[in-house]
């Protein structure tokens, strides 16, 4: 099947990679000039494991190109997938200023039927918003489809190619068809619904995941005041298969680019509609004080955060990633911060920017030589080479003794045996 896809972020370049890996001819569509340049050079614009090898694989094959032409890439697509972004607008809204420029843009270069599929995450309605613009602009019939993505940043390779189910929203026989032929070669459950019900699905899959993220970290504020172990406490309740285990790590709460923008639409939404939606906003509400709660907890270890220097150990808003959008890591700068503590930093591939935290932060190549001088370091991403890390070197190259497992990846004994005094979250 011949297959566009507009946008090459994290959605559109796997998407796009992966439709190519299953046999498909792929074109990448993208209005950054500089963007498409390095992909056609074969250098990655984001970092996800196994993406470029995808990548490259599929353009030798000449399955896959890219390109920044819409009359190259539009006339003669059988279907068009649009993955462009989706920001939160100040209200909590969803912009969907480049959906709609990337709609008005099919219907001035299609030139037969085409099925176009939303991709990115967009409120309920826009299937129909999006279908309106492109008839009314090219006057040739087209069917527009929901098409949400379910991919976790660092596994996302594997996701597309081996989803837990496929969700196709269409009010069309033939759409339907056309969308189950794309993904064909895919061994998942498909499930065909109407469109809003497909758009509403990926809002309630992540409030429901954000929710029990901001669950467990709620439970492990308690647990540290009863003397329980919030670990224990996510097994015990895990393994009721009613509940499941995944979702159920205490921490730093939930971030990225999906869970706190969807969680802030689906809030706006229910605003808008004057449905009131206590569960999701009290989870909001929950992942801000997961993370306040960790600083309040290092400024009373250290008896005052004022002065004191912090390394911080992770950037990324998870592990496997190069992305810190809403990032708990760069919450705990401003935090630290605003109450006079000195913060340096290290990640294996994520960087902050001054603009995002208010200031430079010294960033090192090296994790030892991060802790160097610190009065305390914090984990910050549950970066797997973090889980490795040589704790008495560590402790070596610090000035202080307080170590804080915001990921809860060291056992208290095995820090305390190296001299550290070992703060992690839901535990005493």
């Amino acid at each position: 099947m011949r297959i566009t896809v507009i946008g090459t972020g994290y959605v559109g370049l796997v998407s796009g990679a992966c439709l190519a890996e299953l046999g498909h001819q792929v074109v990448g569509l993208d209005v950054s000039q500089e963007k498409i340049d390095l992909l056609n050079q074969g250098v990655m614009p984001i970092y996800e494991p196994g993406l470029e090898e995808v990548v490259k694989r599929n353009m030798q094959a000449g399955r896959l190109s890219f390109t920044t032409s819409y009359e190259q890439a539009i006339p003669g697509a059988e279907l068009v997938s649009i993955a462009v972004g989706t920001p939160s607008a100040e209200d909590g809204s969803v912009d969907l200023r480049y959906v709609d420029a990337a709609a008005e843009m099919i219907g001035k270069y299609i030139t037969e039927y085409v099925v176009v599929a939303d991709k990115s995450t967009v409120p309920v309605g826009t299937a129909e918003r999006v279908e309106a613009i492109i008839r009314t602009a090219s006057g040739i019939e087209v069917d527009v489809v929901s098409n949400p993505e379910f991919l976790r940043e660092g596994h996302a390779v594997y996701d597309f190619l081996k989803p837990a189910r496929i969700v196709i929203g269409s009010v069309s026989s033939r759409a339907t068809e056309r969308m189950l032929r794309a993904y064909d070669f895919v061994d998942c459950a498909k499930l065909v619904m109407d469109r809003r019900s497909a758009e509403l699905t990926k809002y309630a899959a992540n409030a429901f995941l954000a929710t029990k993220i901001s669950f467990i970290n709620e439970m492990a504020a308690l647990a540290e005041e009863v003397g329980a172990d919030v670990e224990n406490v996510a097994r015990g309740i895990g393994s009721d298969p009613r509940i499941g285990k995944e979702f159920l790590r205490a921490g730093l709460g939930w971030g990225g680019s999906c869970f706190p923008k969807d969680v802030r639409a689906i809030r706006f939404m229910g605003d808008k509609l004057g449905v009131p939606l206590p569960i999701v906003n009290a989870a909001f509400d929950m992942n801000k004080q997961a993370r306040l709660r960790l600083v309040e907890r290092v400024g009373k270890a250290l008896g005052s955060l004022q002065g004191k220097n912090i390394t911080l150990l992770g950037l990324a808003f998870k592990g496997n990633t190069d992305d810190t959008r809403e990032s708990a890591a760069l919450d705990l700068i401003r935090f630290l911060r605003e109450r006079g503590a000195i913060v340096s930093a290290h990640d294996p591939v994520a960087k902050v920017h001054a603009h995002e935290v208010g200031g430079e932060v010294p960033h090192h190549d090296d994790p030892y030589e991060a802790a160097r001088g610190a009065d305390a370091v914090v984990v910050a991403t549950e970066w797997e080479q973090f889980r490795t890390l040589d704790l008495k070197k560590l402790k070596d190259m610090a000035a202080g003794d307080l170590l804080v497992d915001a990921r809860n990846l060291y056992d208290t004994n095995r820090a305390q045996e190296h001299g550290w005094r070992h703060l992690s979250v839901g535990r005493q």
